[in-house]
């Protein structure tokens, strides 16, 4: 098998750390701007941000920040993937990113980064509401920077768009369904876009042109926001 694959390569990529990076990468060349040396954050600015809230950050962490912390376009259109000098302490977890309106944040528990756990390098990400306890949500940091990554590229500017689900769509009959744990929000992919379905009631697109835009709402008319 050759080539960037958005639904074939995505099982590897959340079984696989490393995979998870390469996933990353050819998603990124898939739509158009591929990864550069200077997209990621400097270890220095790791380092002192670990330093400042006195915890170890894991290495899965690390590792997404050091391959894409610089490209918000991969992160931070419409929540934010906050800069290690912004990371702060919430009941006992290191917040790395906040909801647009700042209503949810997204953290790590001290307790899971570090110790005897197997799963310290690549710990669960954890959600909190207004301030509220930790929830759980993805059961690893890569598994969440791949959601983040799907999730925000279909936030991305002039080639996406976004409507109500009508009672006529039937995104699984179609489109092929990306095998992401489901946790509320799923992704799908066509012919040039991507899909997410933001719990039952939204649809937002990211095509990888205008004109693949034009077709796809054509194809699937509606309120579109932007049409």
């Amino acid at each position: 098998m050759t080539g960037f694959d958005i639904v074939r390569d995505l099982p590897a990529a959340l079984a696989d750390r490393e995979a998870a990076w390469t996933y990353v990468r050819g998603f990124a060349a898939y739509w158009g701007v591929p990864l550069r040396p200077g997209d990621g954050t400097p270890e220095a600015e790791l380092d002192a941000a670990g330093e400042r809230l006195g915890v170890r950050l894991p290495a899965a962490l690390r590792e997404t920040y050091a391959l894409f912390g610089r490209r918000p376009d991969l992160h931070t259109n419409l929540h934010g993937l906050l800069a290690p000098d912004e990371f702060y302490l919430h009941a006992g977890g290191v917040v790395f990113r906040e909801e647009n309106q700042g209503v949810a944040t997204w953290g790590v528990l001290v307790t899971d980064m570090s110790g005897t756990r197997a799963d310290a390098p690549d710990p669960p990400v954890r959600t909190s509401v207004d301030d509220g306890p930790w929830e759980p949500w993805l059961d690893a940091f890569s598994a969440a920077a791949l959601e983040i990554v799907l999730a925000e590229a279909t936030q991305a500017g002039e080639h996406c768009d976004h409507r109500d689900l009508g009672a006529g769509d039937d995104l699984d009959r179609d489109f092929a369904r990306l095998p992401f744990p489901d946790y509320g929000r799923r992704f799908y992919a066509g012919e040039g876009v991507l899909l997410c379905d933001g719990g039952g009631d939204w649809l937002s697109v990211r095509a990888r042109d205008a004109g693949t835009l034009d077709r796809f709402r054509e194809a699937h008319p509606g309120p579109w926001l932007y049409d």
